[in-house]
């Protein structure tokens, strides 16, 4: 892609916290905005929000969360707890200390920044949902959503370790990124790289198997009772995103007591800070600021 940033130029620093050691971003200065990324990527792949957000006057805390990117990979499936993952976002703002936080957050990092608003709400002053709704609303969504969310049962198995790689990536590529080859794109390019270091395919699956066992993923209610969310939230989805329907994030607004905002991007899929990128900064920096 011509004019594309390096995505390395933001540098990072690991940082040792309760639980494990991330590969964290801190860049900027100015009110706080924590990027919280999902399957299967890393904090680079906020790049452009970065560069946004630090431009717009905000400190921009990124890290590589657990099992992904240059951050620790424990490899037993229960480090990879919601709890868990909590725990080191919410040590790494007070290593940093950030009392006070706005989220954007994609993919599995989505969960975290829903859990966070509800339950800290103190801590949390915005919260921008991409792509996944809360948790709630993602389980009571329906049939159609169990569909969409097939994978995550074959993740549950050895086969998916095995099969996932096979032909370059063939299955993920079609299923993810619309059979794109390797080497057109950078951003998938470095998703099948982190893929395929030592243990970080592992990593990533005990993602859903630690939090989505098939008889979670059967149940309309993962049973916790979570406080509603009281801050102002931004929620954001790819008219063709293949893993998330429209109903898991509209119905989310049950969940919210705060100023809540809709917003539905045409034509983009799953990975939006990359593929919506411009629609993404303008959403962000006007909801921030």
């Amino acid at each position: 892609m011509t004019g594309e940033r390096d995505p390395h130029e933001f540098e990072a620093t690991r940082i040792g916290l309760s639980g494990a050691t991330l590969n964290v971003i801190d860049v900027g200065t100015g009110p706080a905005v924590l990027l919280l990324h999902g399957f299967p990527d890393r904090a680079t792949m906020w790049r452009y929000q970065i560069r946004a957000l630090v431009d717009a006057g905000h400190r921009v805390i990124a890290p590589d969360l657990r099992g992904f990117g240059d951050s620790d990979r424990p490899a037993d499936p229960g480090a990879y707890s919601l709890a868990a993952l909590t725990t080191d976002v919410t040590d790494l703002l007070d290593h940093c200390g950030v009392d006070h936080v706005s989220i954007a957050a994609h993919d599995w990092g989505a969960p975290i920044g829903w859990g966070l608003a509800a339950t800290a709400p103190d801590r949390v002053r915005h919260l921008a949902a991409l792509s996944v709704g809360h948790p709630e609303a993602f389980m009571s969504a329906g049939l159609e959503q169990k569909q969409l969310s097939w994978y995550m049962l074959w993740f549950q198995f050895q086969a998916a370790e095995e099969q996932l790689p096979l032909d370059d990536w063939a299955m993920f590529r079609r299923w993810i990124h619309g059979g794109i080859p390797r080497g057109q794109d950078p951003d998938v390019d470095r998703q099948l790289a982190d893929l395929e270091r030592p243990g970080a395919l592992v990593a990533g699956l005990n993602w859903y198997r630690a939090n989505m066992p098939p008889v979670v993923f059967a149940q309309d209610s993962f049973g916790v009772d979570l406080p509603p969310v009281t801050c102002p939230v931004l929620a954001i989805h790819g008219e063709h995103d293949p893993a998330l329907g429209e109903r898991q994030i509209i119905e989310s607004k049950k969940y919210v007591t705060g100023p809540w905002r809709y917003v539905k991007l045409p034509g983009v899929g799953h990975f939006l800070p990359v593929t919506a990128r411009e629609r993404v900064n303008e959403l962000l920096t006007e909801f921030f600021a």
